[in-house]
């Protein structure tokens, strides 16, 4: 398996970080969580950066979740130690002080949709799909922390309807939800979100970084504890069943067990 990597670069006060493994249209890996908490280690330390761009590299995808076959053998404490991990991941991202921007092109499902979620502002292509599909593949579930974040950005019922249904949201639907900033087409997503990016670097930075801090801890203010949610989930025997189902590319058979 290709661990794939996350790459960062500099154009002045904006920075561009890329999920690149466009073969595994950027599934990612422990290497490239890794990766991404390095940079926005670094990112926060810099007062330089005025805005940071998300993006995934191939056009096909922003970030096709977290790769599957890094679950096999999993039991309920080591979802509780990966629903932390990613939390912890996530919880960087959200906690940088400069704007952030997510670029979709093709698909935002899972953790890529968290990652974008967790950006301030996001632009897709008219073709992007967005979703949390996982009763339909997998059977686990999300954290309490990451469901907060959805169910600001796409309100219960919407939400409901991606993860209970398993609907793939499509670019017009998250624009009029608010979701999305703008959809525009794939020759001009990137100059459209550097567009962006330099408005809003040349804002006032200290305003931004408060305000953003301050959203944070309202949106995610007293979360109940969900830990024995996730362990059931992941120690079921229909978790086991999805992954072994999608990596052997045949549909899962559910027993409620």
């Amino acid at each position: 398996m290709s661990e794939g990597q996350v790459l960062i670069e500099r154009h002045g006060a904006i920075a561009t970080v890329t999920f690149d493994r466009p073969q595994e249209r950027n599934a990612m890996t422990w290497a490239m969580y890794g990766q991404l908490g390095v940079f926005c280690d670094q990112l926060r330390q810099d007062t330089s950066v005025r805005a940071v761009l998300f993006r995934g590299a191939g056009g096909k995808a922003f970030v096709a979740g977290t790769d599957i076959a890094q679950f096999a053998g999993f039991d309920g404490d080591d979802g509780v130690a990966y629903e932390k991990r990613i939390d912890a991941c996530i919880g960087m991202l959200e906690a940088l002080p400069m704007p952030t921007i997510a670029l979709i092109e093709g698909w935002a499902v899972g953790g890529g949709l968290a990652i974008a979620t967790t950006c301030d502002f996001r632009i897709a292509t008219p073709e992007s799909k967005l979703g949390v599909p996982i009763a339909k593949t997998l059977g686990n579930c999300l954290s309490m922390a990451n469901l907060a974040r959805l169910t600001a950005a796409f309100g219960s019922q919407r939400l409901k309807r991606m993860l209970l249904l398993a609907e793939m949201i499509g670019a017009e639907e998250a624009l009029g939800a608010g979701f999305l900033h703008a959809v525009a087409e794939s020759a001009q997503l990137q100059a459209q979100g550097l567009a962006l990016a330099q408005r809003l670097a040349e804002l006032a930075p200290l305003t931004q970084a408060v305000t953003k801090e301050a959203l944070r801890r309202l949106e995610l203010h007293h979360l109940p504890d969900g830990e024995d949610l996730i362990r059931r989930s992941y120690g079921s025997k229909d978790f086991q069943e999805g992954v072994e189902a999608f990596t052997a590319k045949r549909p899962p058979r559910w027993s409620g067990e």
